[in-house]
């Protein structure tokens, strides 16, 4: 069998979710069946892209992550794209046999078998402004298919936060990580830090500051460092 990859690349610290800062080797699947108004990756989402996307047997996949990791059994992390699209269970069975450990992020919308053998799933629903809607059965079989989940939302403006409480009201087992969205995502322009600064205390103010205890409220961190580079 043979998977669409956009690209791997590492080590780096994970920039987001549950295991920010984390040493992490990131395979980055090619396709997805959501067109986010505000995606970052569209790299690994656009079928314009499709030529830039390689062909791999799992075997090449995890002698490439090894190499990159120097045979150090790091995190690896699964995304995209949507990686649900795709039958990564070959390549978590390889990297588990070799000490590595499985992360995957996806939307919820297409449940696997094998979000069972993650470490750590990362569920992260589109709010409105991306301008898709949420399948919350299908977002519902990916939580009971996971071993480990947790929930992660990017947060654009009110109407996100609301429908965030929202999401949050259907699934509390979930552990819960808000971020501030990044509303400049042309890799060929910088980001602005204070921007982003002045995003994150406007989501404290309207969480935590507003008596809203659940969530934890985190960066993307790598925004902040590298800006939108791709494969950091």
């Amino acid at each position: 069998m043979t998977l669409r990859i956009a690209e791997i690349f590492g080590p780096t610290i994970q920039g987001e979710g549950a295991l920010i800062g984390q040493p992490t080797v990131f395979i980055r699947a090619g396709g997805c069946d959501y067109r986010c108004s505000w995606c970052d990756s569209l790299h690994a989402v656009d079928s314009a892209h499709r030529h830039e996307w390689a062909v791999m047997t799992p075997d090449a996949i995890m002698a490439e992550v090894s190499r990159l990791s120097g045979g150090e059994p790091l995190t690896v992390s699964i995304s995209g794209g949507n990686p649900a699209i795709q039958d990564f269970a070959p390549i978590i069975a390889l990297g588990h046999a070799a000490g590595f450990t499985f992360a995957c992020e996806t939307q919820g919308s297409i449940p696997r078998d094998w979000f069972a053998d993650l470490s750590l799933l990362v569920l992260s629903p589109k709010p409105p402004s991306s301008g898709q809607r949420v399948d919350w059965d299908a977002f519902d079989a990916c939580v009971a298919a996971a071993r480990n989940a947790v929930m992660k939302i990017v947060i654009f403006d009110e109407v996100d936060l609301a429908w965030a409480r929202e999401a949050a009201a259907r699934h509390p087992q979930l552990p819960l990580y808000l971020q501030p969205g990044n509303p400049e995502t042309d890799p060929s322009l910088p980001v602005d830090p204070q921007r982003l600064a002045d995003r994150m205390l406007w989501l404290v103010d309207r969480t935590v500051g507003a008596g809203w205890l659940v969530p934890r409220i985190l960066p993307q961190l790598h925004v902040l460092i590298w800006g939108n580079r791709r494969g950091v």
